[in-house]
């Protein structure tokens, strides 16, 4: 055999195996996609065994354990999209990793459910449609499923685009939709849809100034000081104090009154106890981990880690108790009406149903949440720590300022909207404020040079390096791509946050006819 057609044989059996691996690559890429969506198919399998276990031989078992089925699916899609709010700052700031997140956040959300997740819910969503008009037993169960179906299929387009949706408006929506399927726009509080509508502006306009105030201040009595370390010994203390106090009054308002009754009253001075409490508590603290540090801003951030890491497993331990009513209301109030033959406007949660919410939410956070805290934690502006610790105190303090003014408000609008605003006061601040230029100017820096080495904008947002001035040349793809805030997810999130209630009662409306159809 020629030496020439030695080599040839090398070649093509070098090539056949090149494809072997390829395949091989290619078929463990695809099993690891697949690994997912398979254990959440087991978990929906678990759950609708575990309710046929407890309603084995009921009237409308059968549609028990369907309807558990949902809410099954209703849980993983909650946690795959709502949970990434309370978590994404941190992770964003590298504050906390992404798996010591989704540990953290797993933890403290089933916790929130199984211990403050409440024992009574509305079973038509807080009144959204009125019982009464609804009709028989078996009309008023195909509205609850109905809404399940449709709230957590657009929960779940949602997480596969990358926008954060309100999972309380997708379930309202839901109900809407199937309501006035059932019984006619007659049904509807349109009142309480108003104030649901409201909420798309007030959440994130109010958690985006609160959040971009603290920004503001931080960046004014701490960053832009001649000495850092002490000015942040002054006024750290302050802030951990706010944030302790406003997450006190938090979870009073929004999580443990499930346990023991609180009204607002209490729940405000609970705040100001832990607020004066932790003021005292933090400055030996501050003071003991800023020893030794040098002047600059990378100091300052390890200040920030640990009362980030704190908030983010009290903001989950919160939305555990708050939401997973999304996830288990309407369950139960199918749970109720199957058995009990009768429609009522208040049920019990059974335990077995609470369960399934909770783990719910924690499986569908490990499993599909990645995709939506890197998102929303890195892509939207750059964080770190010290804007993380504004973006989840502007959320807790929204939520009880609006608490008490009776304002409804979205969690998930709010601290989405206060991450806008901590981008958007970024490019306003490093554009406009005579405070950071005089700063700039005492320590010796030129225009200039700070401007390519600091990343300042112009006042359109605009970075410029040495060469470039602000003179009209630059193009717009130019400015687009400097901007602090990504145009482009903003676009998207407030669009879904526009359309989630009637898509998800459009969509809602079809499947309750859908169901009527075939019996």
């Amino acid at each position: 055999m020629s030496k020439t057609s030695t080599n040839l044989k090398k070649q093509t059996l070098d090539k056949d195996l090149d494809k072997l691996v390829y395949v091989e690559e290619a078929a463990n890429t695809l099993a690891r996609g697949l690994v997912a969506p398979g254990l959440g198919l087991l978990f929906l399998a678990l759950v609708a065994f575990l309710a046929s276990i407890y309603v084995s031989g009921e009237p409308r078992a059968l549609v028990i354990v369907a309807a558990a089925a949902l809410g099954g699916y209703m849980a993983l899609n909650i946690g795959a999209n709502d949970v990434a709010n309370n978590v994404s700052p941190a992770v964003g700031s590298r504050a906390l990793s992404l798996g010591g997140a989704l540990v953290l956040a797993a933890i403290f959300e089933s916790a929130g459910a199984l211990i403050a997740g409440g024992d009574v819910v509305d079973t038509v969503s807080k009144g959204i449609i009125a019982p009464e008009a609804v009709g028989s037993p078996g009309i008023f169960i195909r509205v609850m499923m109905a809404a399940l179906v449709s709230s957590a299929l657009w929960i779940n387009l949602a997480t596969w685009v990358g926008a954060p949706v309100s999972t309380t408006h997708s379930v309202v929506g839901g109900v809407m939709g199937a309501g006035i399927a059932a019984a006619g726009f007659a049904a509807v509080d349109w009142f309480t849809m108003a104030q649901i509508a409201a909420s798309w502006v007030v959440s994130p306009v109010m958690g985006g100034v609160v959040a971009a105030l603290f920004l503001g201040f931080v960046k004014t009595f701490v960053i832009y000081q001649d000495d850092k370390i002490a000015a942040a010994r002054r006024w750290v203390p302050l802030l951990i104090a706010i944030m302790a106090g406003a997450f006190t009054a938090y979870l009073a308002t929004k999580g443990l009154k499930q346990i023991v009754p609180i009204d607002t009253s209490t729940a405000m001075i609970l705040g100001v106890v832990a607020f004066f409490v932790f003021w005292g508590v933090s400055h030996p603290f501050v003071r003991h981990q800023s020893k030794g540090m040098d002047n600059r801003n990378q100091s300052l951030r390890r200040l920030f880690n640990l009362p980030l890491v704190i908030s983010a497993a009290l903001l989950s331990f919160a939305h555990g108790a708050n939401d997973v009513a999304n996830a288990v209301g309407p369950l139960a109030a199918i749970v109720f009406t199957a058995q009990a033959d009768a429609i009522t406007t208040e049920v019990s949660i059974p335990l077995w149903v609470m369960v399934i919410g909770a783990f719910g939410i924690s499986l569908g956070l490990v499993l599909f949440g990645p995709k939506l805290i890197r998102m929303v934690g890195e892509q939207i502006t750059k964080l770190n720590p010290m804007r993380a610790f504004c973006v989840a105190l502007a959320a807790a303090i929204t939520v009880i300022i609006a608490s008490a003014l009776g304002l409804p408000v979205s969690s998930t609008h709010t601290a989405v909207g206060a991450i806008f605003g901590v981008g958007f006061f970024r490019e306003w601040y490093t554009a406009r404020s005579k405070r950071r230029r005089a700063y700039l100017e005492r320590k010796g820096l030129r225009v200039k040079q700070e401007r390519a080495e600091s990343g300042e904008t112009s006042a359109f947002g605009v970075l410029f390096s040495d060469e470039e001035e602000p003179s009209g040349k630059v193009s717009r793809e130019e400015i687009h791509r400097r901007r602090l805030v990504r145009r482009a997810h903003v676009r998207t999130i407030v669009t879904a946050w526009v359309t989630t209630v009637p898509a998800a009662a459009a969509l809602s409306a079809a499947i309750f006819l859908l169901f009527n159809l075939i019996g």
